[in-house]
């Protein structure tokens, strides 16, 4: 599988016109990864059937699961002493199944949390029915455009772990540096940064991220967790999401998504070709780069939502000077293939989502676009 993106993506087998997809997820996956898809999905590995026909018990996809959850491994550096576990319902229902396996370490069944946007909230009040979660710092006085900081003195030793949302995917704004949490566990939901970055992965007892933003399609998520921490889930917890259960079957307690493991794996082989982590975060730097320096060199026609040092490299949020340039903006930008640029509805404006499988060529056409836009209307 070649690991470099044709410029114009216009190489597809049904002819048409690739667009630049700049939608929050599902998000664009890698050309060599779709062709590879199409390539083998009638025949995999010569055995006449497709991936999505075979059994999850077979010995050929026994080697798929093993190959993905190999390339997790070297890319993330985390080692045997953490289970790679594929857990089904995405990253939303991991919400739930945090707390459900491990809540039940704390005595007190305490947890605690950072609100840093939508998601980090939502993590919290999907927590609540299994324990008490205290929210211990939040931004949404701030219109949630920063990380908030957090009083060392709100980090309660009884507690059994912190949650935070490493990538805020609706205002754009990153954890660009981690928080101190000394003995505390410390969680997180990476779904819209998984592997954008390099980062000590070893200072999370427990990340996960749903696929459909770097690492494949919806419906399932990747979860990595530290095996000193499983063995506590409460009695509540379905089979499906006990994660010690899920680490003794290899993530076989039921049928999973084999296709949604499937194209995980091909979008794992995709990175490490191109170079691993770093040379991944290389490049999503550098399209980051170009977009912001056209939103701050717009004289304040392009407003940004996040603020300078919690910036996104993922998730770009700006504003316009009224509603009706931001439709005439998207209209047009769909027009040229620059596609699902609207921002959240409780944001508005303009959100392009740039994940690892966007090319350069993506952002430039976008600056482009937005640089002529600016000598249109401004």
């Amino acid at each position: 599988m070649t690991a470099t993106l044709t410029s114009s993506q216009s190489a597809v087998a049904s002819g048409k016109q690739r667009i630049f997809n700049f939608g929050a997820g599902p998000a664009m996956l890698p050309e060599p990864v779709m062709q590879r898809i199409q390539e083998e999905f009638l025949n995999f590995q010569g055995i006449g059937a497709s991936v999505v026909e075979i059994s999850h018990r077979s010995k050929e996809f026994e080697a798929v699961v093993d190959r993905a959850i190999a390339s997790f491994r070297e890319l993330t550096g985390v080692g045997d002493d953490y289970a790679v576990l594929f857990v089904t319902g995405g990253a939303r229902l991991q919400f739930s199944a945090v707390p459900m396996n491990l809540i039940g370490r704390s005595a007190a069944r305490k947890a605690l949390y950072v609100e840093s946007g939508v998601f980090s909230a939502l993590a919290a009040k999907d927590a609540a029915p299994y324990g008490d979660v205290e929210v211990i710092a939040s931004s949404k006085a701030q219109g949630f455009d920063r990380i908030p900081e957090i009083d060392p003195e709100r980090l309660a030793e009884d507690a059994a772990y912190l949650h935070i949302t490493t990538n805020n995917t609706v205002y754009g704004t990153r954890w660009n540096r981690l928080p101190q949490t000394g003995k505390l566990v410390l969680v997180g939901d990476m779904t819209s940064e998984i592997l954008s970055r390099t980062i000590d992965f070893q200072r999370f007892g427990l990340f996960y991220a749903g696929l459909q933003k770097n690492l494949g399609v919806s419906g399932v998520a990747l979860v990595a967790v530290r095996k000193d921490l499983l063995g506590s889930a409460l009695p509540c917890t379905p089979p499906v999401l006990n994660y010690a259960l899920l680490d003794k079957s290899k993530s076989m307690v039921n049928t999973p998504s084999t296709f949604a493991i499937y194209v995980t794996g091909l979008v794992l082989e995709w990175m490490k070709e191109k170079g691993g982590v770093a040379a991944v975060e290389k490049e999503n730097n550098q399209k980051a780069e170009l977009l912001y320096a056209a939103i701050d060199g717009s004289s304040g026609f392009y407003r940004p939502v996040a603020q300078p040092a919690d910036r996104s490299t993922m998730n770009v949020t700006f504003k316009l000077p009224s509603e009706e340039l931001t439709d005439q903006f998207i209209k047009g930008a769909a027009k040229q293939g620059l596609k699902f640029l609207k921002g959240y509805r409780d944001v508005g404006g303009i959100r392009a989502s740039i994940y690892n499988a966007m090319p350069l060529v993506g952002v430039e056409a976008l600056v482009g676009y937005m640089r002529e836009f600016v000598r249109s209307n401004g």
